[in-house]
């Protein structure tokens, strides 16, 4: 997907308008408890910046419900990039509306200005199907995109985490700006550049770690990784569901029963494949899962009455000794309840073995979300190749699903 970036346009005495994801975790406070989110989209922001642009920067925060909230207000994400950028920025109290408007004229080159959160309007997050289904929230929809779209002349996407939905800010903005400049911020290009040439050209072997709760997020990725991959190792609560299709006792351990069949097939299809599938082989149990629960190991069969929580320590050395010979790696989802110590060894063991792998010289890839979390946790997140800034996303990108709201940005 060979998309034209910032870089390669000229934003010199222009109006930008960039969707950003600074859907940054705030304390109880509404302090930013990690400011890596607006950390990552500071080479696309200077770059408009010194490029003489004058920079509008939009985003979303949390699930507002399309209603002012100030729990969800931007305005300490508009301080924490002042103090990053050194300078002042701007803070719009609505995404639209007069004082918007009135704000990004004022603005000259090498200014920048923060639209209040894009989710206080139920019109960005109206899904396309319902729009096409229902004119008057086409309507709305439309008409939203239109008040963003017209304060600026170029627009530019560097939200990942956000580019598996048709948001309204990422989809149909963009398309009532068609004719003016339509590009990536480097952040998207990064993330395009490892997850497309991981999976189109991967030195082998190829292992793709999946954990989470449900085999029924990851049956798509799991089909398309099948004939990609050379390893599929399966972790999380979504083992026991594959556990048992094979006939495994697993207590009260988590199961998608709908899913046992499917989950056969896919292991079918696996080994037709010669695609290597790796599950627990013994499990981390407790009675009752709560923080600091009396825990056991189980090894093999699970015991009526116990749930499994993670992988056991034979699991954890298993999977660590499979990632360890690996040149590719992608993992999405932990090994357990990684948030609750101690039910937090297993996934901590993978991502030191993938953190071990990519020393020796793997190129490895984290999805986001809990794995990124994970590997945050314990610090090792400066020895992973890429860890993406988009779980959902990245996942869909695994699963080859297409980006509509990226297809239509200009090409090279």
């Amino acid at each position: 997907m060979a998309k034209k970036t910032v870089a390669d346009i000229d934003v010199r005495g222009r109006k930008v308008l960039m969707r950003c994801d600074f859907n940054v975790p705030l304390d109880d406070d509404r302090n930013i408890t990690s400011d890596d989110r607006i950390v990552k989209a500071l080479p696309t922001i200077t770059s408009v910046l010194d490029g003489g642009g004058a920079l509008i920067l939009m985003s979303h925060l949390g699930r507002p419900g399309g209603q002012k909230d100030e729990k969800f207000s931007l305005t300490p994400v508009a301080k924490r990039l002042s103090e990053l950028l050194g300078k002042d920025v701007f803070f719009a109290g609505d995404c639209v509306g007069a004082e918007a408007k009135e704000k990004a004229r004022a603005l000259q080159p090498g200014d920048c200005m923060l639209l209040e959160n894009l989710r206080f309007h139920k019109e960005e997050t109206i899904k396309d199907k319902a729009a096409k289904e229902d004119a008057q929230l086409r309507k709305a929809k439309d008409d939203f995109a239109q008040e963003l779209a017209d304060i600026a002349d170029v627009y530019v996407d560097d939200a990942f985490g956000t580019a598996h939905r048709d948001n309204a800010s990422m989809y149909t903005v963009p398309m009532a700006m068609e004719g003016k400049p339509r590009v990536i911020g480097f952040l998207i290009e990064k993330e395009l550049k490892f997850l497309g040439e991981t999976l189109s050209n991967p030195e082998r072997p190829f292992v793709a770690i999946l954990g989470g709760a449900k085999v029924s997020d990851k049956i798509g990725v799991i089909e398309n990784l099948i004939g990609k991959v050379d390893r599929i190792i399966i972790g999380g609560a979504m083992a026991y569901t594959f556990l048992k299709g094979r006939g495994k006792s697993i207590g009260k351990s988590l199961c998608e029963d709908d899913f046992v069949d499917k989950g056969q097939e896919l292991l079918d299809q696996a080994a037709d494949a010669g695609c290597e599938v790796v599950l627990p082989v013994d499990h981390c149990v407790v009675r009752k899962v709560e923080a600091g629960a009396p825990h056991r190991t189980a090894v093999g069969d699970i015991e009526p009455g116990f749930q499994a929580v993670d992988i056991g320590p034979m699991a954890a050395q298993n999977f660590a000794g499979k990632i360890a010979d690996a040149k590719t790696i992608v993992w999405n989802g932990p090994m357990g309840i990684f948030e609750m110590p101690p039910f937090d060894k297993g996934t901590n063991a993978v991502a030191l073995a993938v953190a071990a792998a990519t020393e020796k010289g793997a190129r490895s890839i984290i999805g986001g979300g809990d794995s990124a979390s994970a590997v945050e946790k314990l610090g090792v997140q400066e020895k992973i190749s890429h860890v993406s800034t988009g779980g959902g996303a990245s996942l869909e990108f695994l699963e080859g699903k297409k980006f509509k709201c990226l297809e239509i940005l200009d090409e090279k």
